[in-house]
Parts: structure tokens; C-alpha cells; sequence
């Protein structure tokens, strides 16, 4: 009887072992977390472009709104991205995020748009771009688990 106990509880841990000790990762997470990570190389992508303009060129402005652009449609992907249950608590930081980098690329558009730079439509697109931004940082802080902490504020994630 022992004996068969024992090729029992082997065949058991072996399968444990073998199958990563019984954790199957959900398919709709390991989709998130993909686009997530999809989604952080892009934003990469497009600011080593936005930071690679020669700002002396004639069409630097141009080229300027057209990686913005990009991000803008970035962001917007974001917010629409499904996001699975267990990251539920995420779905107003991407909806915010996409709705500030919305708002800051259309007041750049509009910054650029006269004869004249306009600073003050700048300094409110900068604004929102920065907010955009601060939502981000603490999606991605959240996701990795990290205590957030703001202006006072403590920000943790709760397993209920």
C-alpha cells in the first residue's frame, strides 16, 4: 500500500513540475499583458523618433505632430484594449490616459497652427501630455505590484 501511495504522490509531483507547479496562465491575461508590453515598445519607439528631430530643420514642427499623432492613436488603442477582470481596476487610468493625449495633441495641432507658435496652447497641451503620462506610470506601477504613492496620496492595489 505504501508503495503504491508512493508512485502515486511521485506521478503527482512530476505533473506538478512538468505543468509550471499547476499554474495556467489565462489566455485573455497573457493577451493584456502582450498588447501592455506591445503597446510600452511603441510609445518607445515613437519618443526616440519625437527626441531625433533636428529641431532646426524647416519641417521639424510637422514631423513633431506627426509622431504625436501616432502616440495619440497609441493611447487610443490603449483604451480600448479588452482588459481582463483581475485588471479591472485599470479601465479609468487608460480611458484618462487616452482622453489627456487626445486633448494635448489637438491643442500641439493647434499651437503650430497660426503664423505664430502659440506658448500658451503649448503649455496646455504639455499639461495634458503629462497627464497622459502620469496615468501610465502608475498603470505600469500597478501592474507590477508597486505601492503608489502621489502628492500624499497612497494608491495600493487590493486583492479581495
Amino acid at each position: 500500500m505504501k508503495s503504491k501511495l508512493y508512485v502515486i504522490l511521485s506521478a503527482l509531483a512530476l505533473t506538478l513540475t512538468v505543468t509550471g507547479c499547476g499554474v495556467v496562465e489565462d489566455p485573455e491575461t497573457a493577451k493584456f499583458e502582450s498588447d501592455i508590453q506591445a503597446f510600452c515598445d511603441e510609445v518607445a519607439a515613437i519618443d526616440a523618433n519625437i527626441n531625433n528631430i533636428d529641431a532646426t530643420s524647416e519641417h521639424a514642427d510637422e514631423e513633431l505632430l506627426e509622431y504625436l499623432d501616432q502616440l495619440d492613436q497609441s493611447f487610443k488603442v490603449l483604451a480600448e484594449m479588452p482588459i481582463p477582470e483581475e485588471y479591472a481596476y485599470l479601465e479609468e487610468l487608460t480611458d484618462e490616459a487616452s482622453a489627456y493625449m487626445s486633448t494635448a495633441v489637438e491643442s500641439y495641432h493647434e499651437a503650430f497652427a497660426g503664423d505664430t507658435y502659440d506658448a500658451n496652447i503649448a503649455d496646455y497641451a504639455y499639461q495634458n501630455y503629462e497627464r497622459a503620462n502620469k496615468r501610465v506610470t502608475v498603470m505600469l506601477q500597478l501592474l507590477r505590484g508597486e505601492t503608489v504613492t502621489a502628492d500624499g496620496v497612497v494608491i495600493e492595489q487590493g486583492n479581495e
